[in-house]
Order: structure tokens, then C-alpha cells, then sequence
């Protein structure tokens, strides 16, 4: 089983950053990819960026150049540096880790104001 803790989600101005944190714990060596998700009102839940135990990383068209996804030290955190928000950018974010099975975080609000 793996926990997933998220942090940082919050109200920006467009053209702002933020910082998203997720915080993986229990049976963490079973992790071979790590994410990012996110899902706005109304619509389907849409990948943002991945990153694999070697430090491989994806990126959805729409926010590369803009976003950063990367791991912290230890390993079982990454974090998603968000910068040049956009209105559309508003959702609800959601960390993922994928092992045998998928494990959720239970997501943070991002919202960005015009």
C-alpha cells in the first residue's frame, strides 16, 4: 500500500507560481512512476507530467515550458513547480503513484484568477 499527501495548491493571479507537494509513504520502493493529474469542472481527469524512479519526465503539450515536475532527496516526495499560470490551469490537482496498482492523493485546489 502507499499513501499519497499532497500540499500547496491555493489562489494565484495569473502569470503567478505555485508549488505543489506530494509526500508518498508506506511500501514506496514498489513505485516505478510518479504524477501529476489534474481534472476540472466538468471535465475528464487529464495527465499533466510523470516522472520515473530514473528521473525520466513527461509532459502534457499544454503546460510544457510553464511546468516542472521533479523528486525531492529522499525520493518519496516530488513537486510540481507551476509557473506562468493560466486561468485554465484551474483544477483540481492530483498526485499519482503507480506501482502494481495506482494510488491517489486526495488532490489540492489550484485556482488562477484573470
Amino acid at each position: 500500500q502507499v499513501q499519497l499527501v499532497e500540499s500547496g495548491g491555493g489562489l494565484v493571479q495569473a502569470g503567478g507560481s505555485l508549488r505543489l507537494s506530494c509526500a508518498a509513504s508506506g511500501n514506496i520502493f514498489s513505485i516505478n512512476v510518479m504524477g501529476w493529474y489534474r481534472q476540472a469542472p466538468g471535465k475528464q481527469r487529464e495527465l499533466v507530467t510523470t516522472i520515473t524512479s530514473d528521473g525520466t519526465t513527461t509532459y502534457a503539450d499544454s503546460v510544457k515550458g510553464r511546468f516542472t515536475i521533479s523528486r525531492g532527496n529522499a525520493k518519496n516526495t516530488v513537486y510540481l513547480q507551476m509557473n506562468s499560470l493560466k486561468p485554465v490551469d484551474t483544477a483540481v490537482y492530483y498526485c499519482n503513484a503507480h506501482s502494481l496498482l495506482n494510488y491517489w492523493g486526495q488532490g489540492t485546489q489550484v485556482t488562477v484568477s484573470s
